[in-house]
């Protein structure tokens, strides 16, 4: 069989873990033997960071704007006990934060549905998209440890040596802690445009929802410049669509995705769309059954799976037990990338693949055949569970 030829290499971000494993099992058994795949990698592993300070994260951010596309790994994001256990010289930020502030744009993230794997919420009859922030907020925040009484101030220094401004965090009478926080007009217009053009080409209505009733000043700049694009930009052409923009606190969003029917794209700042985003895809049936891509105002595009990457399956696997991992949402960021690299290049056969790719991952499933996660949650009667490399060469069974 010939193999599809690439024009462009997409960029490939290493992961850690479970997910780790899953990535070189997909490459080996649904990439290479059909697509002569071109990629230039980069080793996101934790011993890798640490062994770079950092830099490679960075490396394949920049590498990302120089090609346009790139699929990447889930990755740990250590915290004080992964200190210990990879000994850290450090706790390294999240590398999805490190990216997003350098990429910039959007995330969209939308449950893979498949039949027999039937929502948790009754009423959801048509999937839900989350648009996801992808900068500022606490992703790219800076803390301190308050050891003892004192103060703690916000100060803003012009850079023309204008007046300096100054406002207080608290006056501490005992220790505590601090955190800082930022965001950009311009991050804030792009995300706006971004959510905008998305629900115009999907025919979706959107939502967007903050808290500017208590956060005054900075959740209620997200509302204002939402809401100046919309009216100055998007308002004749969403009419001209038949479709909606709609404006409500987070709170109040919640209650009513809940009661609502799905078929909606709900934007979220950074914070918010990182839990509403896993909150959707285990109410849909699984963290696992969830495309996630950033779509940057600048032409780039990042593909990844919106899980973590599965520990507890990583230390079975370690110990030579048999796991049954979930690798849809891997899959899929593998076929998105593909597919957007052969829409850009005018690759038709690529995008063919990314289709038939998709197409057989929701074929395995829906003939019964799945992973022990949707085994126990599916309707369908009797199905058969399988493990995580089974299910892989089950799809790719079905590709030839």
């Amino acid at each position: 069989m010939t193999k599809i030829a690439m024009k462009t290499p997409l960029v490939e971000m290493d992961g850690d873990e479970m997910t780790r494993i899953i990535w070189q099992m997909i490459k080996d058994e649904l990439i290479c033997p059909f697509v002569d795949l071109q990629t230039e990698y980069y080793d996101l592993g934790l011993e890798n960071r640490e062994a770079t300070a950092d830099q490679v994260t960075v490396d394949s951010a920049e590498a990302t704007k120089r090609l346009g596309v790139a699929v990447k790994c889930a990755t740990i994001t250590p915290n004080a006990a992964r200190v210990d256990e990879y000994h850290l010289s450090q706790m390294w930020k999240s590398p999805n934060g490190t990216i997003r502030a350098i990429l910039d744009g959007t995330v969209f993230r939308a449950p893979i549905v498949v039949k027999g794997i039937e929502p948790y919420v009754r009423t959801w009859t048509k999937p839900i998209t989350i648009a996801r922030h992808a900068y500022g907020d606490v992703y790219k925040n800076t803390e301190l440890r308050i050891p003892a009484p004192g103060k703690v101030e916000l100060v803003y220094t012009p850079a023309d040596g204008g007046e300096e401004i100054r406002a207080t965090v608290q006056e501490f009478d005992q220790p505590g802690i601090a955190q800082g926080i930022h965001n950009l007009d311009a991050s804030i217009g792009s995300f706006a445009r971004a959510s905008f053009e998305y629900a115009l080409s999907t025919g979706q209505d959107i939502w967007f929802a903050s808290k500017d009733t208590i956060s005054k000043t900075y959740d209620h700049r997200f509302k204002d410049i939402f809401q100046e694009i919309f009216d100055n930009e998007y308002r004749q052409r969403f009419e001209e669509a038949g479709i909606t923009y709609f404006y409500t606190l987070i709170d109040d969003a919640v209650a009513r995705v809940i009661r609502s029917e799905g078929g909606f794209i709900w934007a979220c700042k950074n914070y918010d769309g990182d839990v509403m985003s896993d909150m959707l895809s285990t109410a849909f049936g699984s963290l696992a059954m969830m495309t996630s891509v950033l779509v940057s105002p600048h032409g780039y595009y990042e593909y990844e799976a919106a899980h973590g990457t599965v520990q507890r399956h990583y230390y079975k696997h370690l110990a030579g037990e048999e796991t049954s991992t979930n690798s849809v949402a891997t899959i899929f960021a593998w076929s998105g990338a593909l597919r957007k690299r052969g829409e850009l290049d005018e690759l038709p056969e690529l995008v063919a693949f990314a289709d038939r790719l998709e197409r057989a991952t929701v074929d395995t499933i829906e003939s019964g055949l799945m992973t022990g996660d949707l085994a126990a949650i599916t309707t369908m009667e009797n199905p058969t569970k399988v493990n995580t490399r089974d299910f892989i060469l089950a799809v790719a069974e079905r590709l030839r």
